[in-house]
């Protein structure tokens, strides 16, 4: 999932705004006011099958990132269709930055706003902190979702953490992502390994090579890949969120990286402002390496024209960075019981497939608990060329940075390696 950031000073300057307006209640329960509706309907005491049938002829919105045309195109008409069929349930997607969400939530938070316009909300990582811990988002909801039972790994720690901090129930698994490294094997057959072969593959194909600039998404990702491979990721599973802390763990990285800076375009001057900058430059020959955390977006771009049947997808021997995306209901949503269904639609073996068919993305069920027939839903989907499988990417899948961190590397990386 990409998406701007928030900083961690907004993080806390929020945080402290809510423990004011909380302070400023009538002392009322929160988890209690967390279980009812617009309506005062306490969804906490209904059946799923009420849920759904409360929501037939509803409308409920879903706001994220509309960076992707495919997926766009996928919730829009296939998505869209099925709810309308299946639950009589209306679909409107609105496009939104996940900083500009947060930042309505927050503004209708101050201003004491029950009913807001946003219903789901696709989230992950520290924006899912900054969002639980500031009381943005309704729940728990997930055990009540007949999905999570039947299809999902409930133990697994993707389910439970995101980014390190503890889900409980505030969002449901929609979607897995691996950072994954592409090349076009016609002008550059090499397939860097580790940082050092890395080092070597900038230096011959000097200006041909950098990655998105931090705060973004994917950037960020890269940058936290070279600490795993330079420093190990262990430490940092249970490290202070403490400044110096980071800076001393991370030092030997930002060392390699900026050593790579006068190899890179621009001679690292500058980088490209976003992951979809950066694609436009690799689709057009002026670089020779570009990065996804979507692992077989390759497949889809080599189909629409955009990229030569040539590029090819790898990762470093040691692994790449993975993490899940995430459905969440807003605090102040008047249609949870349509947002509920729909959550619990996408992270069923039918939606699953058709996202893992249509998008190419890593499904979340667990293949255990499908039947014969689902399983065959997913085994057919031809995840096309360039492409690794499925078995290979999750052999190497390392686990995500803790979401407090995140930020303030990002501070550390412009510092010691843009310089500023």
């Amino acid at each position: 999932m990409k998406r701007k950031k928030i900083s961690f000073m907004l993080c806390i300057v929020l945080c402290t705004m809510v423990v004011v307006l909380a302070s400023c209640s009538n002392n009322s329960n929160p988890q209690q006011n967390n279980e009812a509706t617009a309506e005062g309907t306490d969804l906490s005491e209904m059946s799923f099958e009420e849920i759904a049938e409360k929501a037939k002829g509803t409308k409920v919105t879903f706001y994220g990132w509309g960076g992707d045309e495919y997926r766009n195109n996928w919730l829009n008409n296939d998505v869209a269709v099925v709810l309308k069929d299946k639950y009589d349930i209306t679909l409107e997607l609105v496009p939104m930055d996940i900083d500009q969400i947060l930042n309505k939530l927050s503004g209708e938070k101050q201003a004491g706003n029950t009913s807001g316009s946003i219903d789901v909300i696709w989230i992950n990582g520290e924006n899912f902190f900054t969002a639980k811990e500031n009381s943005f988002l309704y729940g728990p909801f997930l055990d009540k979702l007949p999905s999570y039972e039947k299809y999902i790994d409930t133990e697994d720690p993707e389910t439970n953490f995101d980014f390190g901090y503890p889900i409980e129930g505030y969002e449901a698994p929609y979607g897995k992502a691996q950072i994954v490294f592409m090349g076009d094997s016609a002008k550059t057959p090499e397939a860097p390994a580790s940082v050092e072969e890395f080092s070597e593959y900038v230096q011959k194909y000097k200006g041909k090579v950098t990655y998105p600039a931090l705060p973004d998404f994917t950037g960020s990702a890269f940058v936290r890949n070279i600490i795993y491979e330079v420093c190990g990721y262990e430490q940092f599973m249970d490290m202070e969120a403490d400044k110096e802390t980071v800076r001393k763990a991370v030092m030997p990285a930002m060392e390699y990286l900026k050593s790579l800076n006068p190899y890179l375009w621009n001679e690292g001057k500058t980088f490209p402002a976003s992951s979809t900058e950066q694609e436009n430059m690799f689709s057009d020959g002026e670089l020779f390496f570009n990065l996804s955390y979507s692992p077989y977006s390759v497949a889809t771009r080599i189909d629409d024209g955009a990229y030569p049947d040539t590029v090819r997808t790898y990762l470093f021997d040691k692994g790449t960075i993975g993490n899940t995306s995430y459905m969440a209901i807003a605090y102040n949503s008047t249609n949870k019981e349509g947002a509920m269904v729909v959550i619990d639609y996408l992270m069923s073996a039918e939606g699953q497939a058709g996202q893992f068919d249509k998008l190419k993305a890593l499904p979340v069920v667990d293949n255990n608990k499908l039947s014969p027939e689902e399983k065959e839903m997913f085994a057919k989907v031809n995840t096309g060329k360039g492409t690794l499988t499925q078995e290979e990417l999750l052999s190497r899948r390392l686990p995500e940075m803790p979401a407090n961190l995140v930020p303030i590397i990002e501070e550390i990386w412009l510092e010691e390696v843009v310089g500023k």
